[in-house]
């Protein structure tokens, strides 16, 4: 027997279409949102009832929501993201004509305490690649493939790409004659980043060692159209999976003596913080990083308020 679904689980599932045919979300989006989405559903099914029509819905049956969060021991970040899945939904409802108002308009997001990711230094980081590039031929201890990890630490950082980013780079995606990248960001959004020397040069010495073990698997059609990061037994379609790419940047880092809190999303940050501690424009790294709002770039200003304070120690008259 199939049981007639409430018109709550009728415009969330709505709502989740729009979001992959209309808007292009990536399928981990649209988990995301249907995970936090139809949770709110199925909790409005148990205060309102299975049959209650959308309008009843209030902003205190929103805000109620995020304190049954609390109690089931979900943080404040958690209970966020929760709230701007079910504030969607509702802006969608409202510009639709589903809804006559939006109650979630009046539910303000819990405060978060801001916490600035901690970013390696230029020397950090250069001393981390020089070492990389110099054990490259000696088969490096710490690396299983030197050349292809060393590329992966190059892009990371020489394009401040998203690890999503990265394993998605395609060998069509790779313009050499413009020097440049062809990623695709979030929301499925494309752009072009700059290929800079050294990671042309680590992408160089990584390719031809990349054609070998296609060969030898008897891939030879992924020569020139598969994934340019590769996966070290060449398995299934043998792009490298984010969560892999993960483990690599930590365990190289941490062997360099680099902070154990390194991850992928470490090496974008340095790059943003340090394009912009040499003078960069802010809007020229909003356009190399992908970012949608200038807001999200303008973060990389507080993260370099050290040099910002030196500066000013340094040149102001009344500072010394």
């Amino acid at each position: 027997m199939v049981t007639e679904r409430g018109e709550f689980e009728r415009l969330a599932e709505e709502f989740l279409l729009m979001l992959e045919n209309e808007r292009n979300a990536s399928a981990h989006t649209v988990r995301a949102y249907r995970r936090e989405v139809m949770d709110f559903v199925e909790y409005l099914g148990e205060k309102l009832g299975a049959k209650a029509k959308i309008g009843a819905v209030e902003h205190l049956h929103i805000r109620a929501y995020l304190g049954a969060l609390y109690e089931r021991g979900l943080g404040k970040a958690s209970a966020a993201r929760a709230l701007a899945a079910v504030r969607s939904w509702f802006r969608w409802m409202a510009k639709e004509h589903k809804i006559a108002q939006n109650p979630a308009a009046l539910v303000s997001t819990p405060k978060l305490p801001q916490h600035l990711p901690r970013v390696p230094s230029m020397e950090e980081v250069n001393g981390l690649l020089d070492a990389m590039e110099a054990g490259a031929d000696k088969k490096d201890e710490v690396a299983a493939w030197p050349e292809r990890d060393r590329m992966i630490f190059e892009l990371l950082y020489g394009c401040g790409i998203r690890n999503s980013e990265l394993v998605g780079i395609n060998m069509a995606d790779i313009q050499w004659k413009n020097d440049a990248i062809l990623v695709k960001g979030k929301g499925r959004k494309q752009r072009y980043v700059p290929l800079g020397d050294e990671a042309a040069m680590a992408m160089r010495a990584y390719l031809p060692l990349r054609e070998s073990r296609l060969r030898e698997a008897g891939k030879v059609a992924l020569v020139t159209d598969g994934p340019l990061v590769m996966n070290l037994r060449m398995r299934g379609a043998c792009r490298l999976t984010t969560r892999s790419v993960g483990r690599i940047v930590k365990q190289i880092a941490l062997a360099r003596g680099l902070a154990s809190d390194v991850h992928p999303h470490t090496l974008r940050h340095a790059f943003g913080t340090h394009m912009l501690e040499e003078g960069a424009d802010l809007r020229a790294i909003q356009e190399m990083l992908g970012h949608e709002r200038l807001s999200t770039t303008q973060r990389y200003t507080h993260l370099t308020a050290g040099q910002v304070q030196r500066v000013y120690d340094e040149t102001h008259p009344r500072a010394r």
